[in-house]
């Protein structure tokens, strides 16, 4: 028997057909893959399943959870089923958090509203889900609010409020798109472990095809709101019978034209120059909290004396655990945030303790694409107005139809077209919200792009057609990159050298290949251990079943 059934599921927004007679199942204690590229369907399936469709938003056919006919039901039962008897982790954490409410509160508000439990023993059980999820009290009090926590810390929350009342299903929209590889090997054992314990039902949904195969014993493959192929999922990935299964198992093993024939660089003129960005013995401490009117905490040493310098044309990835210091030492190189100590200097000069304005020039020539997609876009802007947004620091202004010509070609570059210009941010899916931070980030022509997680929201196909860019524009301007990632098939696809972060300092660092083939740090072995690899995992599977 089926806890979650869905027959003939077809729904449409408007007049816009999303889904076409989807069906998939999920029995207890089963887990279900469901995979697609960016704006498949797989989002909107699951939303379909919590009731949390947009207002013209027409759903037909039948989904059943443990019996009850979830698109007949009222509000009031889906209230009591939402964040129970059905849990969610969505995919953009800080969008799923009250930014004004402590970790604690958010992890204890569900179990207080669906037990009546008093607030201590709801804090109780808060902070002991909080511990298994690596958020121990000793060093994340329940006190912390999530703009206090990394990308990857949030998500671990987003997951505590998600298992807080041990769900019979739990719907898992990209789980651990934000968490380095061992946190997300260990978030992926906490809901083998779930499901295993309570026959808890898990439809996890991933554009990663390691991590399902990993997880998941069956799949079903989505592709403009279709159903493609479903079945045994090692099976199903290792014979590839449909051609767009084959697609996206050859995109999620895809190296960039750069990597493959110039191994990675190494032979570029451009990086005999000088260097374009030196920073030198940089720490950035955090006052500790105030324990009372005279009294603070320790501070926090987020990043300890740290030195290093990207050449022209150069690419650089920045490795680490989620909390490590690598997006703090981002926002100080990008002068978004200032060093407790040491210096950065771009094209030669300090960009240290310098007025906006002075910045201006520096400004033009480095830009960002950050990891939270939607969190760095204004909602009521229009595309075409959030990508122009650089082009401020151009010294001449270009005319509104040469603007508008410049963001045309930015979002081709990025796979979108000029009819999304005058398209709202969220009418995007997050994959596609990444390409237009991307396209943003690019539509100056920089010569230096700090890139914080810039494909961890986009499915194989699409990562593969930015990381493919991302070398064009290396090869063809000269773009230098310094990409922080924890995906080490990333690292590997795209750049020269490799830094490996741990606790706010540089424990290792050289050329990417020899540092992950060959790692000689702690801290390197455990993220190398605990990378995901699609032909592993599928050799795996098939071995088990014999």
């Amino acid at each position: 028997m089926s806890l979650l059934e869905i027959e003939k599921l077809s729904l449409t927004i408007g007049d816009t057909p999303i889904l076409r007679d989807v069906e998939l199942a999920v029995a207890p204690g089963e887990v279900m893959g469901l995979v697609g590229e960016s704006g498949s369907g797989k989002s909107i399936t699951a939303l379909t399943v919590m009731r949390l469709l947009p207002w013209a938003a027409r759903a037909s056919g039948r989904v059943v959870f443990d019996g009850i006919d979830i698109l007949a039901a009222s509000e009031d039962q889906m209230c009591a089923l939402r964040g129970d008897d059905i849990g969610m982790v969505f995919q953009e954490p800080m969008t799923a958090l009250n930014p004004v409410k402590t970790i604690g509160e958010q992890v204890a508000e569900g179990i207080r509203w669906h037990t009546r439990a008093s607030r201590a023993d709801a804090e109780d059980r808060a902070r002991k889900m909080l511990d298994r999820v690596g958020l121990p009290a000793a060093q994340f009090p329940l006190s912390r609010y999530p703009h206090e926590l990394s990308g990857g810390q949030r998500q671990r929350v987003v997951i505590a409020i998600a298992c807080a009342l041990k769900p019979k299903l739990l719907i898992a929209d990209e789980p651990t798109t934000a968490l380095d590889v061992v946190l997300q090997a260990q978030i992926l054992d906490l809901l083998r472990d779930l499901v295993s314990e309570n026959r808890m039902g898990l439809l996890l949904i991933s554009h990663d095809l390691a991590v399902v195969t990993e997880m998941a014993e069956r799949i079903t493959i989505l592709r403009h709101g279709e159903v493609m192929e479903a079945g045994d999922t090692a099976r199903t990935l290792s014979e590839q019978l449909h051609p767009y299964t084959r697609q996206l198992a050859q995109a999620s093993m895809h190296v960039p034209a750069r990597a493959r024939t110039n191994e990675v660089g190494q032979d570029n003129p451009m990086l005999q120059a000088k260097p374009l960005l030196q920073v030198e013995s940089v720490t950035r401490d955090y006052p500790g909290r105030r324990k009372s009117l005279l009294k603070r905490a320790v501070p926090t040493r987020a990043v300890d004396d740290v030195s290093f310098s990207i050449d022209p044309g150069q690419s650089v990835a920045l490795v680490g655990r989620s909390g490590c210091g690598k997006s703090t030492l981002a926002r100080m190189v990008l002068a978004l945030d200032g060093p407790t100590s040491g210096t950065i200097r771009f094209r030669g000069e300090v960009i240290t303790d310098k007025s906006e304005a002075e910045l201006k020039p520096a400004r033009r020539d480095m830009q960002v694409v950050f990891q939270d997609p939607y969190g760095s876009f204004d909602p009521r802007q229009k595309v075409e107005k959030l990508v122009a947004e650089p082009l401020h620091v151009l010294d001449k202004r270009p005319t509104n139809a040469e603007r508008r010509e410049m963001v045309a070609k930015a979002l081709h570059e990025v796979g979108l077209g000029p009819r999304d210009m005058d398209k709202y941010p969220h009418e995007f899916s997050g994959g596609q919200r990444q390409r237009l931070s991307i396209a943003r980030a690019i539509i100056t022509r920089p010569k230096l792009v700090v890139a914080d997680e810039p494909v961890s929201a986009l499915d194989v196909s699409i990562r593969a057609q930015i990381l493919d860019l991302f070398a064009e524009l290396n090869q063809k301007l000269g773009v230098a990159y310094l990409f922080i990632t924890h995906d080490l098939t990333v690292a590997r696809a795209i750049t020269d050298q490799v830094m490996i972060m741990h606790a706010g300092k540089i424990v290792e660092r050289g050329r990417t290949s020899a540092v992950l083939d060959h790692p000689q740090s702690e801290a390197a072995k455990a993220l190398v251990a605990a990378a995901p690899d699609l032909h592993r995992a599928i050799a795996r599977r098939l071995q088990e079943q014999g």
